[in-house]
């Protein structure tokens, strides 16, 4: 493992897809808090999302590493992908802690929505003993609006807790699923590559693959 990284971004999510509201955060958070680098990593199967529809890994893994290439600050891990069953965060980060060793600081990056239900996150006081957590917040959201034992949790950590603003950054996944099954432009909500993909693989209509990825298409 790469020694010279000393502050690690793990930028978590489902990419479903990834769109440029998660590049800009990610680079915010770069220059904001000095990484080295951030390390993209799709969830397999997301605990928040057992019940809901979610594209195959395959589609968003290459979705990610398309968004990214251009940055040679950015890198996609498949530890979750690969590692099969629930994507927990607690696992990730003891995954990563081991990987790059003690010496290497790690930040957990995420929206700021996520946080309405982290204190309930599994083993979530040990995350925040692994890593800092940068919440990423979107246009109108306040930590006023969370509930108490939200906020409670918040105050216990605010050390190693941040809020990172993200200026007009609006743009959803959902949002961008509804678009292409309209038949709606995505232009300009995602990088141009993965626009490509999405249209050539047709993720997101009626028809949308359920199988893995090829990737000689």
């Amino acid at each position: 493992m790469n020694s010279t990284i000393k502050r690690l971004g793990i930028m978590g999510g489902t990419f479903d897809p990834i769109h440029y509201g998660h590049l800009v955060t990610a680079e915010g958070a770069r220059f904001t808090f000095g990484l080295d680098q951030v390390l993209f990593m799709p969830s397999g199967q997301p605990p928040h999302k057992k019940n809901a529809r979610v594209t195959d890994p395959e589609h968003r893994y290459m979705m990610t590493v398309l968004a990214t290439l251009t940055n040679p600050y950015f890198d996609v891990s498949r530890l979750e992908i690969d590692r099969g069953g629930t994507s927990y965060t607690i696992d990730t980060l003891r995954a990563l802690h081991q990987l790059y060793g003690p010496a290497t600081e790690l930040y957990f990056i995420t929206g700021a929505d996520a946080i309405f239900d982290v204190a309930s996150w599994k083993n979530a006081d040990d995350c925040l003993a692994l890593a800092h957590f940068v919440a990423a917040t979107r246009p109108g959201f306040s930590l006023v609006d969370l509930p108490e034992s939200t906020r409670q949790w918040v105050a216990r950590h605010q050390e190693r807790f941040h809020i990172l603003k993200v200026p007009a950054m609006a743009i959803s996944s959902t949002e961008i699923r509804e678009r292409v099954r309209e038949g709606s432009s995505i232009r300009y909500l995602v990088p141009e590559p993965v626009e490509h993909y999405i249209r050539r693989q047709r993720l997101y209509t009626q028809e949308l693959p359920q199988s893995r990825a090829s990737c000689a298409k």
